[in-house]
């Protein structure tokens, strides 16, 4: 028997609320270039007793990506979230980040979904991507 039948709907996660990556002291105003300039994401308040830990934070969705504060920061480099784009829109973000010197590696390994990976400014890893519609062939 699996454990998930034995718990009550009401009493398990239904969502994803917000998702935090770490980032350096100091790293504002990068957040906000990078997260609001460059991806778009509108940046929210924080709530007055978290402010002074620094950070950003980022409405995505129903939910929130926040940058927060970590003394002893060292970059994700292998978890990260994938952000997904409107399909008509994932070509113009990819070349929309190379131009502002961010790296883009796009990845074909599953099918109807085009995505690309990247890094933001502190080399934090993160996937965007879109559903592509079935055609047969790889539109990529």
């Amino acid at each position: 028997m699996s454990a998930q039948t034995d718990l009550q709907a009401d009493a398990r996660p239904s969502a994803i609320d917000h998702v935090q990556l770490a980032a350096p002291p100091g790293c504002e105003q990068l957040a906000r270039d990078f997260y609001g300039g460059l991806l778009g994401l509108r940046e929210i308040e924080k709530p007055v007793p978290l402010r002074a830990r620094g950070g950003a934070w980022f409405g995505l969705g129903t939910g929130q990506l926040h940058i927060g504060v970590e003394t002893e920061f060292a970059p994700a480099r292998k978890a990260h979230p994938a952000l997904s784009v409107p399909a008509a829109g994932l070509d113009a973000l990819a070349e929309r980040l190379e131009a502002a010197g961010a790296p883009v590696r796009w990845d074909h390994a599953l099918a109807g979904v085009r995505r690309f990976f990247t890094e933001d400014p502190w080399g934090n890893r993160l996937e965007l991507l879109a559903s592509v519609e079935s055609t047969g062939a790889d539109s990529t």
